[in-house]
């Protein structure tokens, strides 16, 4: 009775740790999910999720190429879905298994670049812009020509970010942000150098600290990381140049060769319940592009152009694409940017 008690014991024991040995590995920005969404899942499903972060679209894609792996589920830009799509790095999605996609915005699908979502499906919106300490900026204007002032210098941030900076500089001189165009990149170089001298640092994590903090007074930023730092600081303002800025599209793909790939499966899934999205919306300040959350969404959510913009600003904003070989331009101007003095 006694040896089949601590048979029977021993079993449970084992059982136990292959539940625990369920795990799905999430690749994603800091602070991405909710942490009570993601602990409700882990119940759910019995699971571990296990969280690694990046900081930018080239360093993640970097690391992937440099030969990671284990991961099940990704957070990229829609550009970098473009590139890791094209070279074989994603498993195609079988929407049988995602039955919360009838959830998603069709507006929002309409600008993104995986439109049928073979790949990937829409996770989190933002548009990048300026953000600003009121009553320590003086005649603040929204224009990227608030980089050129010289009485802010030292106590400003660009993000470290070669698309995006560029593509700053690009919006400011009246082209496109997704341009191919050698002449036209060399003058946005010369003006993001001009920048630079105006520059605390380029900056993609802390930047929004920095400015709840009055470390930096003026940053070039993400209107989801400005809104979560407003609520630390009322004084916080954030602004869409009136040259336009980037659109941009974070999306939920599934690595080829994933794990885990039931799990991710039903991860994604989980993410476009409608509860779950308005959740995650509340929590980061970013959108899920879920339509039907956004009934659940409180009112002030809803009326925040940051998170719901006009017609006018979405039409002067643009997504950023991949370029495929022309993406070395970008590469060669970044690397002239960051080495310049």
């Amino acid at each position: 009775m006694r040896l089949a008690a601590v048979a029977s014991g021993a079993m449970l024991t084992c059982a136990g740790c292959r539940a625990r040995q369920s795990e799905l590995h999430v690749y994603t920005w800091a602070d991405y999910f909710k942490p009570d969404v993601v602990a409700r899942f882990e119940r759910q499903e019995r699971c571990r999720v296990v969280i690694d972060t990046f900081d930018s679209n080239e360093a993640m894609y970097a690391k992937l190429k440099a030969g990671a792996s284990g991961y099940d589920v990704i957070t990229p830009s829609s550009y970098m879905v473009q590139v890791m799509d094209r070279q074989g790095m994603l498993l195609a999605l079988d929407h049988t298994r995602l039955p919360n996609l009838v959830n998603v915005d069709r507006e929002i699908l309409r600008v993104t670049v995986d439109r049928e979502m073979r790949h990937s499906v829409p996770y989190m919106l933002t548009i990048t812009g300026l953000a600003y300490l009121r009553g320590r900026v003086p005649d603040f204007k929204p224009t990227w020509a608030m980089l050129d002032r010289s009485d802010l210098a030292g106590r400003m941030t660009m993000l470290n970010d070669m698309r995006e900076t560029i593509g700053a500089a690009l919006k400011f001189l009246g082209y496109s942000l997704n341009s191919t165009d050698e002449g036209e990149l060399a003058k946005a170089r010369d003006v993001v150098i001009r920048w630079k001298r105006n520059l605390a640092k380029f900056e993609n994590e802390q930047y929004k600290t920095g400015l709840a903090s009055g470390e930096f007074l003026l940053v070039h930023g993400y209107s989801g990381d400005i809104l979560q730092v407003q609520k630390e600081n009322r004084e916080i303002v954030f602004a869409v140049p009136k040259e336009g800025a980037s659109f941009a599209c974070d999306d939920l793909v599934i690595q080829k060769n994933a794990p885990n790939v039931a799990l991710a499966y039903r991860f994604i899934n989980y993410l476009h319940e409608p509860a779950v999205a308005a959740e995650n919306t509340e929590f980061l300040s970013y959108l899920c592009p879920n339509s039907a959350s956004y009934p659940l969404l409180s009112e002030a959510v809803r009326a925040n152009p940051a998170l719901f913009p006009s017609a006018e600003v979405r039409a002067r904003c643009e997504v950023i694409v991949d370029l495929g070989p022309a993406n070395a331009l970008y590469t060669r101007v970044w690397d002239a940017i960051k080495t310049a003095r």
